[in-house]
């Protein structure tokens, strides 16, 4: 079984900075890819930022340029550097992990953190 615990988000100012991060544990042999959702109140839950299992990244064109998805494979943790942050990127964040344990396809979800962007 796959578990993801995500930390690092709060209440910050606009223009501020913050960085998630997502510790997965679990027997995971191989993993697909990797990224960051979030979801406002009200709305859909949408990707922010993915990153496959070469490296390659792609982020969304709202958050290009001030947010950065990235990974520490011997910690097995992805991570979300977020700056310039303003008040339309408030929401619950969930890291999302794709993979296989063993021979077994897996796509398990964090439990979600609030970051709040407010004055």
């Amino acid at each position: 079984q796959v578990q993801l615990v995500e930390s690092g988000g709060g209440l910050v100012q606009p223009g501020g900075s913050l960085r998630l991060s997502c510790a997965a544990s679990g027997s995971i042999s191989h993993i697909f890819a990797m990224g960051w959702y979030r979801q406002a109140p009200g709305k859909q839950r949408e990707l922010v930022a993915i990153m496959s299992s070469g490296g390659s990244t792609n982020h969304v064109d709202s958050v290009k340029d001030r947010f950065t998805i990235s990974r520490d494979n011997a910690k097995n943790t992805l991570y979300l550097q977020m700056n310039g942050l303003k008040p339309e990127d408030t929401a619950v964040y969930y890291c999302n992990v794709q993979g296989r344990l063993g021979s077994l396809p897996f796509n398990a979800w964090g439990q979600g953190t609030l970051v709040t962007v407010s004055s």
